[in-house]
Protein backbone atom coordinates (compact mmCIF):
# COMPACT_ATOMS: atom_id res chain seq x y z
CA UNK A 1 0.00 0.00 0.00
CA UNK A 2 1.07 3.95 -1.38
CA UNK A 3 1.95 5.79 2.08
CA UNK A 4 -0.71 8.33 1.63
CA UNK A 5 2.37 10.73 3.01
CA UNK A 6 3.92 10.03 -0.68
CA UNK A 7 1.22 10.91 -2.37
CA UNK A 8 0.78 14.38 -0.40
CA UNK A 9 4.38 14.75 -1.37
CA UNK A 10 4.21 14.43 -5.23
CA UNK A 11 0.93 16.54 -5.22
CA UNK A 12 2.90 19.03 -3.11
CA UNK A 13 5.63 19.21 -5.50
CA UNK A 14 3.70 19.02 -8.42
CA UNK A 15 1.49 22.56 -6.93
CA UNK A 16 4.77 24.28 -6.57
CA UNK A 17 6.04 23.73 -9.97
CA UNK A 18 2.38 24.33 -11.35
CA UNK A 19 2.23 27.58 -9.63
CA UNK A 20 5.95 29.06 -10.24
CA UNK A 21 4.65 28.21 -14.54
CA UNK A 22 1.61 30.36 -13.39
CA UNK A 23 3.07 33.24 -11.79
CA UNK A 24 5.50 33.59 -14.72
CA UNK A 25 3.40 33.52 -17.38
CA UNK A 26 0.41 34.84 -15.84
CA UNK A 27 -0.43 38.45 -17.44
CA UNK A 28 -2.07 39.83 -14.76
CA UNK A 29 0.01 41.50 -11.86
CA UNK A 30 -1.87 41.58 -9.20
CA UNK A 31 -3.30 37.73 -9.53
CA UNK A 32 0.87 37.14 -10.27
CA UNK A 33 1.77 38.49 -6.63
CA UNK A 34 -1.08 36.35 -5.27
CA UNK A 35 0.16 33.26 -6.89
CA UNK A 36 3.59 33.95 -5.54
CA UNK A 37 2.61 34.13 -2.17
CA UNK A 38 0.77 30.86 -2.62
CA UNK A 39 3.94 29.36 -3.99
CA UNK A 40 5.63 30.94 -0.90
CA UNK A 41 3.32 29.03 1.53
CA UNK A 42 3.59 25.61 -0.18
CA UNK A 43 7.45 26.47 -0.18
CA UNK A 44 6.85 26.91 3.24
CA UNK A 45 5.53 23.90 3.58
CA UNK A 46 7.95 21.70 1.18
CA UNK A 47 10.67 22.60 3.76
CA UNK A 48 8.81 21.53 6.58
CA UNK A 49 8.28 18.02 4.59
CA UNK A 50 11.95 17.89 4.12
CA UNK A 51 12.64 18.78 8.27
CA UNK A 52 14.13 22.06 7.84
CA UNK A 53 11.27 24.14 10.10
CA UNK A 54 14.04 27.13 10.51
CA UNK A 55 13.91 27.79 6.74
CA UNK A 56 9.94 26.70 6.41
CA UNK A 57 9.77 29.90 9.21
CA UNK A 58 11.92 32.23 6.89
CA UNK A 59 10.17 31.06 3.63
CA UNK A 60 6.83 31.92 5.32
CA UNK A 61 7.96 34.92 6.65
CA UNK A 62 10.02 37.04 4.45
CA UNK A 63 9.33 34.56 1.19
CA UNK A 64 5.45 34.85 1.00
CA UNK A 65 4.69 38.09 3.71
CA UNK A 66 7.01 40.42 3.42
CA UNK A 67 8.25 39.78 -0.13
CA UNK A 68 4.38 39.61 -1.29
CA UNK A 69 3.68 42.66 0.65
CA UNK A 70 7.31 44.27 -1.08
CA UNK A 71 5.06 43.38 -4.56
CA UNK A 72 2.19 44.47 -3.52
CA UNK A 73 3.62 48.03 -2.75
CA UNK A 74 5.23 48.00 -5.90
CA UNK A 75 2.14 47.59 -8.00
CA UNK A 76 0.43 50.52 -6.20
CA UNK A 77 2.84 52.53 -7.53
CA UNK A 78 2.90 51.77 -10.96
CA UNK A 79 -0.40 51.86 -11.17
CA UNK A 80 0.29 55.16 -9.65
CA UNK A 81 2.67 56.48 -12.25
CA UNK A 82 0.48 54.84 -15.18
CA UNK A 83 -2.04 56.42 -14.22
CA UNK A 84 -4.39 53.13 -13.92
CA UNK A 85 -4.62 53.55 -9.81
CA UNK A 86 -8.37 53.40 -8.73
CA UNK A 87 -9.74 52.99 -12.26
CA UNK A 88 -11.90 49.70 -13.43
CA UNK A 89 -9.12 48.87 -15.86
CA UNK A 90 -6.39 48.61 -12.82
CA UNK A 91 -8.50 45.35 -11.77
CA UNK A 92 -8.02 43.66 -14.92
CA UNK A 93 -4.97 42.80 -16.43
CA UNK A 94 -2.48 45.72 -16.41
CA UNK A 95 -1.34 47.20 -19.57
CA UNK A 96 2.90 46.01 -19.61
CA UNK A 97 5.58 47.46 -21.74
CA UNK A 98 7.26 45.52 -24.19
CA UNK A 99 10.84 44.94 -23.08
CA UNK A 100 13.33 45.02 -25.23
CA UNK A 101 14.60 41.68 -26.86
CA UNK A 102 18.28 42.26 -26.04
CA UNK A 103 17.48 42.77 -22.12
CA UNK A 104 15.28 39.09 -22.62
CA UNK A 105 18.29 37.68 -24.18
CA UNK A 106 20.44 38.98 -21.40
CA UNK A 107 18.39 37.52 -18.26
CA UNK A 108 18.08 34.33 -20.48
CA UNK A 109 21.37 33.68 -20.42
CA UNK A 110 21.93 34.52 -17.00
CA UNK A 111 19.22 32.24 -15.83
CA UNK A 112 20.56 29.50 -18.30
CA UNK A 113 24.11 30.00 -16.75
CA UNK A 114 22.94 29.86 -13.21
CA UNK A 115 20.54 26.92 -14.01
CA UNK A 116 24.11 24.97 -15.46
CA UNK A 117 26.43 26.04 -12.09
CA UNK A 118 23.36 24.27 -10.51
CA UNK A 119 23.47 21.07 -12.23
CA UNK A 120 27.15 20.78 -12.35
CA UNK A 121 27.41 21.28 -8.57
CA UNK A 122 24.02 18.64 -8.12
CA UNK A 123 26.18 16.07 -10.52
CA UNK A 124 29.26 16.92 -9.00
CA UNK A 125 28.58 16.63 -5.28
CA UNK A 126 29.11 12.35 -3.95
CA UNK A 127 26.15 10.64 -3.94
CA UNK A 128 26.34 9.55 -0.33
CA UNK A 129 28.67 11.83 1.66
CA UNK A 130 29.26 12.06 5.41
CA UNK A 131 28.49 15.72 5.39
CA UNK A 132 29.26 17.87 8.79
CA UNK A 133 26.70 16.44 10.78
CA UNK A 134 29.36 14.29 13.21
CA UNK A 135 31.84 17.83 13.02
CA UNK A 136 28.48 20.11 13.82
CA UNK A 137 27.61 17.57 16.74
CA UNK A 138 31.66 17.98 18.29
CA UNK A 139 31.04 20.95 18.24
CA UNK A 140 28.08 21.83 19.65
CA UNK A 141 29.11 21.95 23.18
CA UNK A 142 31.88 24.94 22.14
CA UNK A 143 28.95 27.08 20.48
CA UNK A 144 27.30 28.25 23.19
CA UNK A 145 23.83 27.43 22.35
CA UNK A 146 21.85 24.10 21.64
CA UNK A 147 20.51 24.36 18.44
CA UNK A 148 22.85 23.34 15.49
CA UNK A 149 21.02 25.82 12.88
CA UNK A 150 21.94 28.91 15.05
CA UNK A 151 25.11 27.29 16.37
CA UNK A 152 26.38 27.55 12.33
CA UNK A 153 24.79 30.62 11.34
CA UNK A 154 26.19 32.76 14.56
CA UNK A 155 29.47 30.62 15.11
CA UNK A 156 30.51 28.47 12.54
CA UNK A 157 29.80 30.32 9.38
CA UNK A 158 29.06 33.94 11.15
CA UNK A 159 31.00 35.25 8.26
CA UNK A 160 28.45 34.37 5.95
CA UNK A 161 25.48 35.57 8.19
CA UNK A 162 27.50 38.81 8.66
CA UNK A 163 26.90 39.38 4.79
CA UNK A 164 23.37 38.57 4.96
CA UNK A 165 22.79 41.22 7.22
CA UNK A 166 25.26 43.76 4.84
CA UNK A 167 22.61 42.58 1.68
CA UNK A 168 19.99 44.61 3.93
CA UNK A 169 21.81 47.20 4.70
CA UNK A 170 23.04 48.04 1.10
CA UNK A 171 19.28 47.14 -0.39
CA UNK A 172 17.69 50.13 1.96
CA UNK A 173 20.71 52.32 0.92
CA UNK A 174 19.95 51.49 -2.45
CA UNK A 175 16.10 52.44 -2.53
CA UNK A 176 16.45 55.53 0.09
CA UNK A 177 18.96 56.53 -3.35
CA UNK A 178 16.62 55.62 -5.73
CA UNK A 179 13.29 56.72 -5.13
CA UNK A 180 14.73 60.54 -4.02
CA UNK A 181 13.87 61.43 -7.54
CA UNK A 182 10.33 59.25 -7.81
CA UNK A 183 6.91 60.49 -7.28
CA UNK A 184 5.17 59.12 -4.20
CA UNK A 185 2.08 57.42 -4.55
CA UNK A 186 -0.78 58.16 -2.01
CA UNK A 187 -1.06 55.21 0.16
CA UNK A 188 -4.61 53.34 0.00
CA UNK A 189 -7.16 54.67 2.27
CA UNK A 190 -7.98 51.56 4.90
CA UNK A 191 -11.32 51.15 6.44
CA UNK A 192 -12.21 50.29 10.35
CA UNK A 193 -12.00 46.59 9.61
CA UNK A 194 -8.18 47.31 9.31
CA UNK A 195 -7.83 49.37 12.34
CA UNK A 196 -9.43 46.87 14.66
CA UNK A 197 -7.45 44.16 13.44
CA UNK A 198 -4.27 45.96 14.17
CA UNK A 199 -4.81 46.46 17.62
CA UNK A 200 -5.78 42.95 17.80
CA UNK A 201 -2.44 41.74 15.46
CA UNK A 202 -0.12 44.01 16.64
CA UNK A 203 0.26 43.25 20.63
CA UNK A 204 0.31 39.19 19.47
CA UNK A 205 2.97 39.78 16.57
CA UNK A 206 5.52 41.43 18.95
CA UNK A 207 5.18 38.36 21.09
CA UNK A 208 5.31 36.20 18.48
CA UNK A 209 8.58 38.20 16.84
CA UNK A 210 10.22 37.95 20.51
CA UNK A 211 9.43 34.57 20.65
CA UNK A 212 11.04 33.38 17.77
CA UNK A 213 14.06 35.17 18.38
CA UNK A 214 14.73 34.08 21.95
CA UNK A 215 13.79 29.96 21.29
CA UNK A 216 16.02 30.58 18.18
CA UNK A 217 18.97 29.25 20.93
CA UNK A 218 18.02 26.03 21.41
CA UNK A 219 15.24 25.15 18.70
CA UNK A 220 13.78 26.99 15.42
CA UNK A 221 13.68 30.40 15.06
CA UNK A 222 16.67 33.51 15.29
CA UNK A 223 17.12 36.66 14.48
CA UNK A 224 15.77 36.58 10.21
CA UNK A 225 12.74 34.65 11.28
CA UNK A 226 11.90 37.06 14.52
CA UNK A 227 12.93 40.04 12.58
CA UNK A 228 10.62 39.37 9.51
CA UNK A 229 7.56 38.98 11.96
CA UNK A 230 8.44 41.85 14.05
CA UNK A 231 8.81 43.85 10.06
CA UNK A 232 4.73 42.92 9.66
CA UNK A 233 3.96 44.79 13.15
CA UNK A 234 6.18 48.02 11.00
CA UNK A 235 4.03 47.25 7.95
CA UNK A 236 1.04 47.15 10.08
CA UNK A 237 1.44 50.87 11.34
CA UNK A 238 2.19 52.00 8.06
CA UNK A 239 -0.65 50.96 6.82
CA UNK A 240 -3.22 52.14 8.81
CA UNK A 241 -1.00 55.21 9.15
CA UNK A 242 -0.97 54.53 13.56
CA UNK A 243 2.81 55.60 12.52
CA UNK A 244 3.93 58.42 9.72
CA UNK A 245 7.70 58.52 9.69
CA UNK A 246 9.00 62.12 9.45
CA UNK A 247 12.08 63.69 9.04
CA UNK A 248 13.03 63.63 12.68
CA UNK A 249 13.19 60.27 12.67
CA UNK A 250 15.72 59.75 9.65
CA UNK A 251 18.44 59.69 12.41
CA UNK A 252 16.58 56.83 14.79
CA UNK A 253 16.24 54.73 11.35
CA UNK A 254 19.26 54.92 10.14
CA UNK A 255 20.94 54.26 13.65
CA UNK A 256 18.83 51.02 13.53
CA UNK A 257 19.67 49.86 9.95
CA UNK A 258 23.39 49.83 10.67
CA UNK A 259 23.02 48.76 14.25
CA UNK A 260 22.92 44.88 13.41
CA UNK A 261 26.21 45.21 11.45
CA UNK A 262 27.97 47.40 13.64
CA UNK A 263 27.16 45.26 16.94
CA UNK A 264 28.44 41.65 14.74
CA UNK A 265 31.28 43.47 13.13
CA UNK A 266 32.57 44.68 16.49
CA UNK A 267 32.28 41.53 18.37
CA UNK A 268 34.23 39.91 16.11
CA UNK A 269 36.45 42.75 16.24
CA UNK A 270 36.71 42.05 20.27
CA UNK A 271 37.11 38.48 20.07
CA UNK A 272 39.92 38.61 17.79
CA UNK A 273 41.56 41.13 19.54
CA UNK A 274 41.84 39.06 22.58
CA UNK A 275 43.72 36.54 20.70
CA UNK A 276 41.21 34.43 19.16
CA UNK A 277 39.68 33.93 15.65
CA UNK A 278 37.27 36.05 14.89
CA UNK A 279 33.83 34.90 15.85
CA UNK A 280 35.80 32.10 18.21
CA UNK A 281 33.66 33.45 21.44
CA UNK A 282 35.06 32.77 24.87
CA UNK A 283 32.76 29.57 26.14
CA UNK A 284 31.61 31.38 28.93
CA UNK A 285 30.71 34.18 26.96
CA UNK A 286 29.82 32.80 23.93
CA UNK A 287 25.82 32.35 24.78
CA UNK A 288 25.43 36.37 25.71
CA UNK A 289 27.35 37.47 22.05
CA UNK A 290 25.11 35.18 20.45
CA UNK A 291 22.09 36.44 22.42
CA UNK A 292 23.77 40.15 21.55
CA UNK A 293 23.91 39.94 18.08
CA UNK A 294 20.89 38.00 17.41
CA UNK A 295 18.59 41.05 19.20
CA UNK A 296 20.19 43.87 17.23
CA UNK A 297 20.40 42.04 13.65
CA UNK A 298 16.71 41.12 14.93
CA UNK A 299 15.87 45.21 15.50
CA UNK A 300 17.98 46.00 11.99
CA UNK A 301 15.99 42.63 10.16
CA UNK A 302 12.56 44.64 11.70
CA UNK A 303 13.30 48.15 10.56
CA UNK A 304 14.74 47.52 7.42
CA UNK A 305 12.08 45.67 6.29
CA UNK A 306 9.48 48.22 6.99
CA UNK A 307 11.91 50.85 5.62
CA UNK A 308 11.82 48.72 1.94
CA UNK A 309 8.41 48.69 2.21
CA UNK A 310 7.60 52.14 2.89
CA UNK A 311 10.48 53.22 0.51
CA UNK A 312 10.85 56.88 0.73
CA UNK A 313 13.10 58.64 2.68
CA UNK A 314 11.16 60.98 5.14
CA UNK A 315 12.19 64.39 4.15
CA UNK A 316 10.77 67.73 4.75
CA UNK A 317 8.54 69.53 2.09
CA UNK A 318 9.98 73.16 1.67
CA UNK A 319 7.54 75.77 -0.25
CA UNK A 320 10.32 75.57 -3.01
CA UNK A 321 10.11 71.97 -3.60
CA UNK A 322 11.76 69.16 -1.31
CA UNK A 323 14.59 69.59 1.03
CA UNK A 324 16.66 66.34 0.52
CA UNK A 325 19.32 66.80 3.24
Amino acid sequence: MTDPLVIFDVALALAIVALAVAALSVRDLFAMIVLFVVFGLLSALAWVRLSAPDVALAEAAIGAGVTGALLLKTLHHLRYVSGTLGQQAAYGVTPLTPVPIGVTLANAIFCGLITLGLAVAYLGAPAAGPGFDALVAEAMPRSGVDHPVTGVLLNFRAYDTLMEVVVLLAAVVAVWQIERGVSDAPAPVLGEVWQGFARLALPATVVVGTYLLWVGAEAPGGAFQGGAVLAAVGLLLLLTRAYVPQPTHRGIARGAFVLGTGVFALVALLVASGGRVAFEYPLEHAKTLILLIEGMVTISIAVTLAALFHGREPVAQTKGGRDDT
